[in-house]
């Protein structure tokens, strides 16, 4: 998946508060924007429906992200299942001191189910 194929689902700018004791932001800050990102998708595709999270797959940081960088995570729909969703998000940044670079940080694959008001599998559709 490439940027220019899919939807930029959100796009922020990380603070002091979100790095690590090397200067580098946590990966759990990444991992909860991802989580953030992949649910625009799922959310445009079932409006009336609410999503959980049941599963992120395997995610490997290529590179960090630093304080100031413009980071963008760009999110497909890859499957849709009976109460599922999967969506692959795409996170790229843009150094804060090479305007218009763009790198690859990493990828996943989230999968999100359609849920009632008692948390139990409903139908996407």
């Amino acid at each position: 998946m490439t940027k220019d194929t899919c939807e930029l689902a959100l796009r922020t700018i990380l603070l002091p508060r979100d790095t690590n004791a090397s200067g580098s932001i946590f990966g759990g800050v990444i991992l909860s924007h991802i989580d953030i990102a992949g649910a625009v998708p799922a959310k445009r595709l079932a409006p009336s429906r609410q999503f959980v999270t049941i599963a992120m797959n395997e995610v490997v940081f290529h590179e960090p992200v630093f304080v100031g960088d413009i980071i963008s995570f760009y999110a497909s729909v890859k499957k849709v299942g009976n109460t599922s969703i999967t969506v692959e998000v795409d996170v790229i940044v843009e150094r804060k001191d090479v305007p218009g670079s763009s790198v690859q940080v990493t990828s996943a694959d989230v999968t999100y189910v359609a849920v009632d008001e008692n948390r139990r599998p409903v139908a996407i559709s």
